[in-house]
């Protein structure tokens, strides 16, 4: 599947790109949100970070002199600041989630439907992968884990299964293997399902195996704190938890101005020709004089 960027044209006039601008695309992915913005730029800068190696390449490949790009998690971003210079910016877009590519690579583990190593990390070669966490965290970190994470309401039964599992010497190490045991564990006969079992599941492993919510309350705060005057920060969420994580920060941090007092969410036109979309949420924020 290829990958479309979620919101481009709402993104931008949010951002409200100056072509003379410095600027920042916090989740780089396969560049579509980048390519947007330098295309607004004139004598202007785009900062780009991805946690996913394989962002290199693809940033490579577009050859733009004003484009410099880090092989970083946004919540290194003030040190990816320092790094490049820069002590301001003009704006800072966050596309959170898994992308299409991600999703669609047999190595990585984050599709439920592949036969992949139970990896899930952006970057594999930063902290534990899902296995790991599945192999060594205990029941009731588990099950805390798809309750808070994924929202889980089996959480319990399917933490209980695991370890019964992984004291067999049987625990799962593919994607498709865990999500049948889940399925086996929470799947109610005769009852037609709107998304697989384990979905939820899935979510949970990888926002626990990226630390992906504290790594966004950190990025989130950085780009705050770098925004010049009437600066703005755009963020992209796929999911209730993000979402709430960006709500808030916009809402209680003194400093920002809060522009989307709804989210902004995707066209119908959108939605029919990217499946993706259909759960995204922008919200944005502008940064106060002092």
């Amino acid at each position: 599947m290829t990958h479309v960027s979620v919101l481009v044209d709402p993104a931008l006039e949010f951002l409200a790109i100056r072509p003379d601008g410095i600027y920042v695309d916090a989740t780089f992915g396969a560049g579509g949100h980048s390519r947007a913005i330098l295309q607004r730029l004139r004598g202007g800068r785009l900062i780009a970070l991805d946690a996913d190696p394989n962002a290199i390449a693809r940033a490579a490949a577009i050859a733009d002199p004003r484009l410099l790009f880090f092989h970083a998690n946004f919540r290194d971003l003030e040190g990816v600041l320092d790094r490049a210079g820069i002590a301001c910016v003009d704006g800072v877009l966050f596309d959170l989630g898994v992308s299409s590519m991600q999703l669609d690579d047999s190595e990585r583990g984050f599709s439920l439907a592949k036969a992949a190593p139970l990896d899930m990390r952006m970057d594999p070669a930063v902290g534990r992968s899902a296995y790991d966490v599945l192999a060594t965290a205990s029941e009731g970190e588990l099950a805390d884990i798809f309750f808070q994470y994924g929202e889980e309401r089996s959480a319990r039964r399917i933490a209980r299964a695991i370890v019964a599992r992984r004291a067999s010497g049987e625990l799962p190490n593919t994607a498709a293997e865990f999500a049948g045991l889940v399925a086996g564990v929470v799947r109610r006969p005769g009852r037609r399902e709107r998304i697989h079992p384990a979905t939820r599941v899935f979510q949970a492993l990888r926002i626990a195996a990226n630390d992906e919510l504290d790594a966004l309350r950190e990025g989130l705060h950085a780009a705050v704190g770098r925004l010049r005057t009437a600066g703005r920060v755009v963020a992209i969420s796929f999911h209730s938890l993000e979402d709430r994580i960006v709500k808030r920060t916009f809402r209680d941090d003194a400093r920002l101005e809060v522009l989307t007092k709804r989210p902004v969410l995707p066209s119908g036109d959108e939605t029919a020709q990217n499946r993706r979309a259909r759960s995204a949420k922008l919200r944005a924020a502008q940064r106060k004089a002092s």
